[in-house]
């Protein structure tokens, strides 16, 4: 086998190991991600604190607050260093990825309760630079409207009032959006490169940024095939 170390930088990876999102609350996010769509808790961990992992975490937005000349929490920047912030995490596994679920709260506060040290950012359009979501994939044999119907009154129920799905027609109210056809959930692609493509914009329970998908057709020949150029890649790398 070829010295790794000296391959080229792709060679070196092994895949996505997870997804990482900041929440408010650490008990909402967990119940929407175990108990709503299903996932499996890997672990738990927490209390994180102290000068290491504060400057691994945060020395970039320290450097940002001193050129600025501002105080590093009024830009979000928490504590970890002297311990007044502690940084805990879960991670929860997926058929094929694992999410991370981070949560900066204050020393004194129990771990996996309350709300976050910092305050949640109010606006979150996918279209500024930055922003990342999560992609979930929808099995081929689901009614991906039904889905969307059913994950929305589920999320309800529990009182996660930021799960909503967007929808493919104009609305102009919440009571709007709520009332639309059933079929108006979904954006289904017939045509072109994604033909086959199925896709909903949702909020996950944090106001974070999720999709869900479906590939059918050619599509998901399309994407089968990509999957088997890199593991051909892969195996000849290793060979």
């Amino acid at each position: 086998m070829a010295d790794r170390n000296n391959a080229a930088l792709g060679a070196r990876l092994q895949g996505v190991q997870h997804f990482g999102v900041t929440v408010q609350s650490m008990d909402r996010a967990f119940e929407f991600y175990t108990e709503v769509l299903g996932g499996n808790e890997v672990m738990r961990d927490g209390d994180f604190q102290g000068e290491q992992i504060h400057n691994t975490l945060m020395a970039d937005q320290e450097i940002v607050a001193r050129e600025r000349k501002v105080n590093p929490r009024t830009i979000g920047v928490p504590d970890l260093k002297g311990g007044e912030q502690r940084l805990d995490v879960r991670f929860v596994q997926f058929d094929n990825v694992v999410i991370e679920l981070l949560q900066y709260r204050d020393a004194q506060q129990p771990m996996g309760s309350g709300d976050s040290w910092a305050e949640p950012r109010d606006h979150m359009s996918p279209a500024y630079p930055r922003s990342m979501h999560i992609c979930f994939y929808i099995r081929d044999d689901v009614d991906f409207n039904k889905f969307i119907h059913d994950l929305e009154a589920e999320s309800a129920r529990r009182g996660m009032t930021q799960v909503k799905a967007n929808r493919v027609i104009t609305v102009t109210s919440e009571q709007e959006r709520q009332t639309a056809p059933l079929d108006a959930s979904t954006i289904k692609i017939t045509e072109g490169k994604s033909n086959g493509w199925s896709l909903i914009y949702c909020k996950g329970p944090e106001g974070e940024q999720l999709e869900f998908v479906q590939a059918l057709g050619p599509v998901k020949k399309t994407f089968q095939e990509a999957m088997e150029t890199r593991r051909r890649t892969v195996s000849a790398t290793e060979g």
